[in-house]
């Protein structure tokens, strides 16, 4: 076939001018299309048997789906993702939790626009960096690339990422839904009622599409006994039905499609990345009716639509090469990991709090840990960004400390480390986790080859095969997988006792992706620093807060528990769990369990006091903030609602804002509230209406515990109506 006269570029001026809708424009384009062009626009052009080489495909520039030359149809440029570009050398900024605790949405919307840049300037126009997956429970895996445990903190912060995306690139959230484990995602089933579904698992996905996301990613595991990717129920019902959701499904990737026809009625339009299930079976299937061309073509008109609508109104100007991992984006992820580095304790030695150090008083600094030395950026898996240059903690520190010995001992001799740590003025021990404890897995175990070849795993020649070809994957994505245990190592807790024996002025550094449990050895230490996996400039971040450049800006996403116990049931490898509404703070505060560190907990080097001085119809609260400290500082305002007539009222997250002050000032800020954890949903009607209770506001620098609650009660509070 020849080219036409009407093709993309035409369509998108059309759009631009205004002289078309997209949907129109669309249409138009469909009707020059054969049926082997629409059927091309729904699933991915990666030939089948490349698959195992995605890993190097996907670091190399982005992934196509329906892309069409005749008409000029570009497709959608997939690029992961969630802590940066994954393709070329671009920025590794913070992981997704640690931007998750600078309870800053204004600064994610920088990160996204930073994202988005750096993605098409690499060729890409849509970006797979959206993970609102709740964090049900810390062994998850990929706890790292979502924004914790409550739906109010998640919706914000993933909402300001879209934002930021969509001048350049179309942002797709995912995984929907319900998300959560990692070893079983291929395979669980998800048993969830309507109450906990709509209320808890999906608020934080209906934010981000109100945000303008242009696409939703289906998720691996079942939902109530049928696979997310192929479910009606959660892709036409709930997303275009209740929601108004008109732009593209797309599904996980290789193995988030089982039945490529039911599929594609359900409502999910693209199988991605490559030509699998759908390549051997759509054609067939429209030909003797299983599929009709009405189901194909609203599906093609959605796809075209979303591009156009996506082409006609992004930023005009092409992003430079020189802005991928340019010195703009640098300093803002070295800012991020210090705004989300959370102060988790920092108690007086001699009189003085530890932190921030007294520089100008050091000599000697002992940095100990096998992972100083490590930039240790995150997890191997699909979110895995090459950047040019790394920072670790004892290079930061180095940098940071000029003139002043640094020394180092990787801790595989305790008594050497601990005779190092004696000599100097501090120690500073890093700790915790890396890809190889936890983050994304694929393995023989836990995936099936048949979307890929059509045969199962069990196959000989198969089985031979993937044996070759998985040996490339689990090359980048390491051991990876939920894990095993909330605490540090065995070795690297005896280290932590030895170090703080020979050294009462001792910090450890926590990287991680989620909780880690310190019971152990939390009080035998005064300072402990949260730094997640801080991107490629988080030794120098690190450095900064330790060094008081930069305040601990951060604030816990989710609550640290003194027990694994008090969390819900996981396990790794379930086939069927149930999901309920009692998960992280709510489920301690319901059962009364006191938390080692409690939801939104998070100190800083000057102190600040909160008042609440109205609420009005409009959904804004003002809050009095104070700084009564002699420096300046950075708080985040916290707002619960909670049922002054529940046995225990459980606090609820409504609202949140970043406040800067300097010494002894005050302000008033206002907060915007989202009162949905106040409502409930009809099952049967769909209809949203406020939950009964006599609910009560609060403004707190963390989720305020019972006697909390008794106190705002006490001073007179304000009532939502």
């Amino acid at each position: 076939m020849t080219t036409t006269s009407f093709g993309f570029g035409e369509a998108t001026k059309l759009v631009r001018s205004g002289s078309s809708t997209p949907g129109d424009a669309a249409d138009r384009l469909l009707a020059q299309m054969s049926d082997k062009e629409l059927l091309w626009l729904l699933d991915g052009d990666v030939p089948r048997f490349k698959v195992f080489t995605l890993p190097k495909l996907i670091a190399a520039g982005p992934v196509a789906a329906g892309r069409t030359d005749r008409l000029g149809i570009p497709g959608i440029r997939f690029s992961d993702g969630p802590r940066g570009v994954v393709m070329g050398a671009s920025t590794a900024f913070p992981v997704t939790m640690a931007r998750a605790a600078t309870w800053d949405p204004a600064l994610e919307e920088r990160v996204g626009l930073a994202m988005g840049r750096e993605a098409r300037a690499q060729g890409a126009n849509y970006s797979g960096a959206v993970c609102v997956n709740l964090l049900r429970h810390p062994a998850w895996g990929r706890a790292q690339e979502c924004y914790g445990e409550d739906p109010v903190l998640i919706g914000r912060m993933g909402a300001a990422l879209t934002m930021g995306l969509r001048p350049n690139v179309m942002a797709c959230v995912k995984h929907f839904a319900l998300n959560s484990m990692e070893n079983a995602r291929f395979t669980v089933d998800v048993k969830v009622a309507p109450h906990p579904l709509h209320e808890v698992y999906l608020p934080h996905f209906k934010a981000v599409v109100d945000a303008g996301a242009e696409s939703v990613m289906s998720a691996y595991n079942k939902v109530n006994g049928e696979w997310a990717g192929d479910s009606r129920p959660l892709l036409t019902d709930i997303l275009r039905g209740e929601w108004g959701f008109d732009g593209i499904v797309t599904s996980d990737w290789v193995w988030g499609v089982h039945d490529p026809v039911r599929s594609l009625q359900a409502g999910n339009e693209i199988e991605m990345p490559a030509r699998l299930l759908r390549a051997r079976t759509l054609h067939k299937a429209l030909r003797d009716g299983r599929l009709s061309r009405d189901t194909v073509v609203t599906a093609g008109r959605r796809i075209l639509a979303t591009q156009l609508r996506h082409y006609a109104t992004r930023e005009t100007a092409q992003p430079a090469p020189s802005v991928v991992a340019g010195a703009e984006h640098r300093a803002l992820a070295r800012l991020v990991a210090a705004r989300g580095a959370v102060l988790l304790k920092n108690d007086a030695v001699a009189g003085t709090p530890l932190l921030p150090l007294n520089v100008a008083a050091l000599r000697r600094v002992a940095v100990i840990g096998r992972l100083a030395t490590e930039a240790n950026t995150g997890d191997h898996g699909s979110s895995l960004v090459h950047p040019p240059s790394t920072s670790s903690p004892l290079e930061g520190l180095r940098e940071a400390l000029p003139g002043i010995v640094v020394t180092h001992a990787d801790g595989s001799d305790v008594a050497a480390a601990a005779r190092i740590a004696a000599e100097a003025d501090v120690a500073v021990m890093i700790a915790g986790m890396t890809h190889d404890d936890e983050g994304e897995r694929i393995s023989n175990e836990n995936v099936d080859g048949t979307a890929v070849f059509g045969f199962p795993f069990t196959w000989g020649p198969v089985k031979w095969l993937m044996k070759k070809l998985s040996s490339g994957v689990a090359g980048q994505f390491g051991q990876g997988g939920d894990r095993q245990c909330l605490t540090l190592s065995p070795e690297e807790e005896a280290l932590v006792a030895a170090v703080a024996s020979a050294n009462p002025r001792t910090v450890v550094v926590l990287i991680g992706g989620s909780a880690i449990l310190m019971e152990r050895w939390r009080g035998a230490v005064p300072s402990i620093l949260m730094a997640w996996y801080p991107g490629m400039e988080g030794g120098r971040a690190i450095a900064d807060v330790l060094t008081g450049v930069q305040e601990p800006g951060g604030r816990l996403p989710f609550v640290i528990p003194t027990d694994a116990a008090h969390l819900p049931f996981f396990d790794v490898g379930a086939t069927s769990i149930v999901y309920d509404e009692w998960w992280g703070q709510r489920m301690l505060d319901r059962d009364n369990h006191v938390a080692a560190f409690r939801f939104g907990h998070g100190l800083g080097y000057t102190d600040f006091t909160f008042r609440l001085t109205g609420y009005g119809d409009d959904g804004m609260a003002s809050v009095a903030v104070r700084n009564i400290g002699a420096r300046d500082g950075a708080a985040i305002v916290q707002l619960y609602a909670f049922d002054s007539k529940a046995s225990p009222p459980i606090p609820q997250l409504v609202g949140f804002a970043r406040v800067e002050l300097a010494a002894k000032a005050d302000t008033s800020v206002s907060v915007t509230l989202d009162l949905g954890p106040l409502h409930q949903r009809d099952p049967d009607t769909a209809v949203w209406s406020r939950r009964p209770g006599a609910w009560r506001l609060v403004a707190a620098p963390v989720s305020p515990d019972a006697a909390a609650m008794a106190t705002a009660l006490a001073d007179g509070h304000t009532l939502l109506c």
